[in-house]
């Protein structure tokens, strides 16, 4: 079970959000730049962060924040009932630079590139198998050991505690051992959806 299973559960906690963002006459693109802002602004700060792990708290606080509204733009679309094949394609292509800043940023900030190439790869191809398996006639998924919501809910968490445990565990920080996760699961994550779908099209 993963974060999107709970996505039922989300919609309804963003109703309020969704009702304030039509009166304020936010439109769902928007929302998708705001929330790209955000996850830029995360990057920033957990570059920043080698030099000082406080920044990691507003690291967390930004990408949480890039979370909800990574939801509330699909939520805004549907009550105006704007929702657009290119809309979605902004809102994806924003989601995957979001996810290499902030990836980037994490690894640059302890100077571990090659654990960052690693995680963005595993991270790039879980959300590639994701779309690719709608581009060739099946639903689009979203489930998998490690979706966008479970990955943005772990960094929050983690660079939320990493300034109270800034030592080594075993080696790597514990954002460094995150970029560990990322990799290994985020490929093994590509892997599982590949195989979901080459069973669903057999």
């Amino acid at each position: 079970m993963t974060l999107d299973d709970f996505r039922p559960v989300a919609d309804e906690l963003l109703k309020p959000f969704v009702s304030l963002s039509v009166r304020i006459g936010l439109t769902p693109d928007r929302v998708s730049l705001i929330a790209f802002a955000l996850a830029a602004g995360a990057a920033g700060t957990y570059y920043l962060a080698g030099a000082d792990p406080i920044w990691y708290l507003l690291g967390a606080f930004l990408v949480l924040a890039n979370g909800w509204l990574d939801l509330l733009d699909g939520a805004l679309a549907r009550r105006l009932e704007v929702a657009s094949e290119g809309g979605d394609l902004l809102d994806h292509v924003l989601d995957r630079y979001a996810d290499i800043l902030v990836i980037v940023g994490l690894a640059a900030g302890i100077g571990r590139y090659g654990l960052g190439l690693a995680a963005v790869t595993g991270v790039l191809m879980t959300s590639y198998l994701g779309t690719q398996s709608q581009a060739v006639g099946l639903d689009r998924v979203y489930g998998g050991l490690l979706g966008r919501a479970d990955r943005l809910a772990l960094v929050g968490l983690v660079t939320a505690v990493a300034p109270a445990i800034s030592g080594d565990v075993v080696g790597l920080t514990l954002v460094g051992w995150l970029l560990v996760v990322f990799a290994i699961v985020g490929h093994l994550t590509a892997l599982q959806r590949f195989y979901g779908a080459l069973d669903a099209l057999s």
